[in-house]
């Protein structure tokens, strides 16, 4: 019998998860049927949008079930298989997270290349599901110009180091960004094509944002929301837009946020706040996949990654992330 080391949500959080919300469960697997594939995980993901899905509330997606193992997610190999499609030894990347052994039809499974002097992890971030929405939202949400002046919020994370890096190759003319400490500052800089970054931890960014953006901001790719998105308004030139993909700084907020106190400057400016889910954009992936891998190949893009090892810690690597403790992608190694 094989068994599953998995982790569930066992209550909906009030403001900040605690550890008291999931279990820890060893799940008996039973044998593969026709079509079924066995894989074990390698790396498995946490990322920001898990938490919408601990409430239960309607959103894009559904919410997790309590009592259920949660998904996400996660790159692994094949180690048994009753599918001539996905013969052992596969490595695939697949939305089964949160768990060390994935067992599903063959179809949910999709078969990817190792990337030689780096770890399968690479296919969650820069390479995955990350480094497309940060395409997505330039391209087809922002649809960014040459020369133009881009500011993005949550800069450090997995998402913003990879929009830094593809802005530069698409050809913006500037790009800035925010971050929680110095040292991630430093690293925007020195390492993610960022031509200046502040800490919004020093002072309110609304205050700072105007002397690193002296000719205004053209797009805004927005992971945080709250202060971020009224700071970006009220620098936005004429016919800005902004590819919203998250608002991390309320995802735990246990009393609504006020809005934006600038709004009017949406018709003043002929401004385009536009969110997005990266889910619903599946044409774009051949273009990113073929783009992307030429840059890699070319060391034109680079990565980092905050890896916390063992499926019993994905709470805390969660938790961890959620409080921006990690640069760039956090994952799970299992």
């Amino acid at each position: 019998m094989t068994t599953s080391t998995q982790v569930q949500l066992v209550s909906r959080p009030s403001g900040w998860p605690t550890a008291e919300d999931f279990r820890t469960v060893s799940v008996d697997l039973p044998d593969l049927a026709d079509g079924e594939v066995r894989v074990q995980n390698e790396f498995t993901s946490v990322d920001p949008y898990m938490r919408g899905r601990m409430n239960d509330a309607k959103s894009y997606t559904p919410p997790y079930a309590l009592g259920e193992t949660m998904t996400g997610g996660a790159v692994g190999r094949v180690v048994a298989s009753r599918s001539a499609d996905l013969p052992e030894g596969t490595l695939v990347v697949h939305g089964l997270g949160w768990r060390d052994v994935a067992q599903a039809p063959a179809a949910q499974f999709r078969p990817v290349a190792e990337v030689p002097g780096h770890p399968n992890s690479v296919h969650l971030g820069i390479l995955g599901m990350t480094g497309l929405t940060a395409y997505v939202g330039l391209t087809e949400i922002a649809h960014l110009r040459e020369g133009e002046t881009v500011f993005v919020s949550g800069a450090a994370g997995a998402v913003g180091t990879a929009v830094g890096q593809i802005a530069r190759l698409l050809g913006a003319g500037r790009v800035v960004g925010s971050a929680g400490s110095a040292d991630k500052v430093g690293l925007l800089t020195s390492r993610y094509g960022y031509d200046a970054a502040a800490n919004y931890k020093d002072a309110p960014i609304r205050e700072q944002l105007p002397a690193l953006v002296p000719d205004g901001v053209d797009v805004f790719f927005d992971n945080v929301g709250g202060d971020h998105l009224e700071a970006a308004i009220d620098v936005f030139n004429p016919h800005g837009r902004a590819a919203l993909c998250g608002a991390i700084s309320g995802y735990n907020a246990t009393q609504r946020p006020a809005g934006p106190d600038n709004l009017w400057h949406l018709v003043s400016k002929k401004l385009t706040l536009r969110g997005f889910i990266v889910g619903d954009h599946p044409q774009v992936a051949a273009e990113f996949r073929e783009r992307m891998t030429g840059w890699f190949a070319q060391g034109d893009v680079v990565y980092d990654e905050t890896v916390v090892d063992g499926i019993g810690n994905s709470v805390d690597a969660f938790l961890d992330m959620m409080r921006g403790a990690n640069t760039g992608k956090m994952v799970v190694r299992v």
